[in-house]
């Protein structure tokens, strides 16, 4: 078996999307593989790239220019799960490069556990809602995608705190937030599209899966506040005003937000343009 950091490199370096989250599931199963024997595979070291390698579509746009359509239309249900399917995509990649590029930080174990099951966890949910895509007679890189996704990474790619801050704990907190909505939609279209049931059990499952990814995050931030003697509050807000553009949109789901280990006094005070 690869040294981790190895295997990171090589599914940042996949262009094609089927291909890059079965890479990225199949290292991960090596990964738990070895694991399960009570192995501590080697971490290794890696030169990432500074951004992954990407299919030839979708068209990666100004997120200004990202046409809007309708959710109510077949259209618009197409346009959410391909936007979705490119934030799952995205994430794949996030979690890669974390380990990648921050392999020579000293981590116990279980923090490399932790992201490559998110790793693994977001290539199946790319895997979902591509098929979901599928079955409406659409496909990932049909329409045009948030080309700035990848800026949280350049951002912080010389400050772990600040990834772990921005990119789990703000991001895809956002993601516990806006999901439940989402499945809404699905279930109103579930009678005049038999593709809709389908897209609803994936959000589901996207939508519990991700409160882990939330909690790998805050997990890891508080460990390296710890080392560092730093207040986990305070330092939280002082990374996202640093890295995050723009202030954070309520309404907050508080409840998995919570369960995910973020306090609502952790984002509340950085939402519509608050300062800590």
């Amino acid at each position: 078996m690869i040294p981790l950091a190895e295997m990171a490199d090589h599914v940042l370096r996949t262009a094609d999307a089927r291909a890059k989250t079965a890479l990225s599931r199949d290292y991960a199963a090596q990964w738990q593989a070895a694991r399960d024997t009570g192995a501590k595979p080697e971490i290794g070291r890696a030169n990432p790239p500074d951004a992954p390698a990407r299919p030839a579509e979708p068209a990666l746009l100004d997120p200004r220019d990202v046409p809007r359509r309708k959710p109510g239309s077949p259209q618009g249900r197409i346009a959410i799960l391909h936007a979705v399917a490119h934030i799952e995509l995205n994430a794949v990649d996030l979690h890669w490069d974390l380990i990648a590029r921050f392999s020579d930080t000293p981590f116990p174990i279980g923090f490399f556990d932790d992201w490559v099951r998110a790793a693994d966890e977001e290539s199946k949910h790319f895997n979902l809602i591509a098929d979901c895509l599928e079955a409406m007679s659409s496909h990932y890189g049909a329409l045009p995608a948030h080309a700035g996704m990848w800026r949280a990474a350049e951002d912080t790619a010389e400050d772990l705190m600040g990834r772990l801050a921005v990119v789990p704990m703000v991001l895809e907190a956002r993601g516990l937030d806006v999901t439940p909505g989402m499945i809404r939609i699905f279930e109103k279209a579930r009678k005049s599209d038999p593709a809709a049931a389908q897209a609803v059990a994936a959000m589901e499952v996207i939508y519990a899966e991700e409160v882990h990814h939330v909690a790998y995050g805050s997990k890891w931030f508080h460990f390296l506040c710890g080392r560092h003697d730093l207040d986990p509050k305070e330092a939280f807000h002082t990374l996202v005003q640093r890295y995050f553009h723009g202030p954070l949109k309520p309404p907050f789901n508080e409840e998995k937000r919570a369960e995910a280990g973020l306090p609502p006094d952790f984002y509340w005070p950085l939402a519509d343009g608050k300062s800590a």
